[in-house]
């Protein structure tokens, strides 16, 4: 049988979980791998998004994903023949993100953009500098940008942090959302 003092002390302490449950800032942590202009709009959208929720958001930009944050004039000074074919085949920048699907030589991403204007949806520099003016927090891997020969002179400024793949995990750790796109 269940004495009515335990029953106060069982909802207290369910009181006392909740308080702190909703002290402790919800977070989500996005991995963009992927440099597909359809899968950056989805992952600009969640993050923008759940910063409007205020939610603490971090963007781990890797692989292809680190076409995003290429300048679009960028110059390739990779080392190394490799390096600098690889450079050569992919240039990234915002302007230069293909479709996941009916790319069609770049006609599919001149119509999706063409698509987005009229519809007024704001285009992945849009995106990015509204996700900066929300506090999301844009981490670009080393590790990735060692193995491909980006420098850090090939890529935009709004990088708030360079890491590799330990601040994503410390990140994810902490996160009630975490997204691979």
């Amino acid at each position: 049988m269940v004495e009515p003092g335990d029953i106060d002390g069982t909802v207290a302490d369910e009181l006392e979980k909740l308080k702190d449950k909703a002290k402790t800032k919800k977070k989500v942590t996005i991995v963009v791998f992927s440099g597909e202009l359809d899968r950056v709009l989805a992952a600009f959208n969640i993050a923008t998004g759940a910063a409007s929720m205020g939610m603490e958001v971090t963007l781990f930009f890797t692989f292809w994903g680190l076409n995003v944050l290429k300048k679009n004039d960028a110059r390739n000074t990779a080392k190394g023949w490799m390096k600098k074919m690889l450079g050569a085949m992919n240039k990234g920048g915002t302007n230069r993100l293909p479709l996941s699907k009916f790319h069609m030589g770049g006609m599919g991403t001149w119509m999706m953009k063409k698509l987005m204007k009229q519809h007024h949806m704001p285009t992945v520099d849009e995106m990015i500098a509204l996700g900066k003016q929300m506090g999301v927090k844009f981490v670009a891997c080393t590790i990735t940008m060692g193995m491909m020969g980006i420098s850090k002179e090939m890529l935009r400024p709004e990088i708030d942090v360079y890491a590799g793949v330990v601040t994503y995990l410390a990140e994810a750790q902490e996160s009630s959302v975490n997204l691979f796109i």
